[in-house]
């Protein structure tokens, strides 16, 4: 029997070797893409990058929208508790509680912030028996957010003798 020897690197005499190659067996003018795929293919990535933008903005109005919402309602809220601190008399004397203020909010230092303008009134209630010993408190505040007015009313009662009088 023949021993056949050969060196690391070389290809036996008798064997065939192998050939790569990096061309295909089609022809190149079907190996890449045609000017109307590459043009479709960039409509629907901006289709898709315009919709995402307008995702991310929407969700950011309706962020900033919320936060304005919570800060009137803190603001009314603050302005009626304070107003269950005082006793009967102050709450009846004409100029005691302000008719109008001016609260401001801002998120950051970078810019102004939002003016909420209220007013209060206090006016007597309906029926007899109620007009002598209570009040209906009204919170109107109203601030601009961008191009759009916004508004808030916050109604409640205060009685002279608290409620407990009223519901026992």
């Amino acid at each position: 029997s023949v021993l056949s020897t050969f060196t690391i690197g070389k290809p036996p005499a008798n064997s065939q070797s192998m050939h790569l190659s990096g061309h295909s067996k089609r022809k190149s003018c079907f190996a890449a893409f045609t000017l109307v795929e590459a043009v479709i293919g960039v409509a629907v990535m901006g289709v898709v990058f315009v919709s995402l933008y307008a995702g991310m903005a929407t969700g950011f109005q309706s962020i900033r929208t919320s936060q304005e919402n919570l800060r009137a309602t803190q603001i009314m809220t603050e302005k009626f508790e304070a107003m269950r601190l005082y006793n009967w008399e102050q709450v009846n004397t004409d100029g005691f509680i302000p008719q109008t203020f001016t609260a401001k909010y801002a998120p950051n230092a970078a810019n102004q912030g939002i003016s909420y303008d209220g007013t209060i009134r206090v006016s007597v209630v309906g029926p007899e028996p109620y007009t002598t010993d209570m009040r209906m408190v009204t919170i109107v505040l109203s601030w601009k957010s961008g191009k759009r007015n916004n508004t808030r009313v916050l109604t409640s009662y205060i009685g002279r003798y608290g409620l407990q009088n009223y519901v026992f």
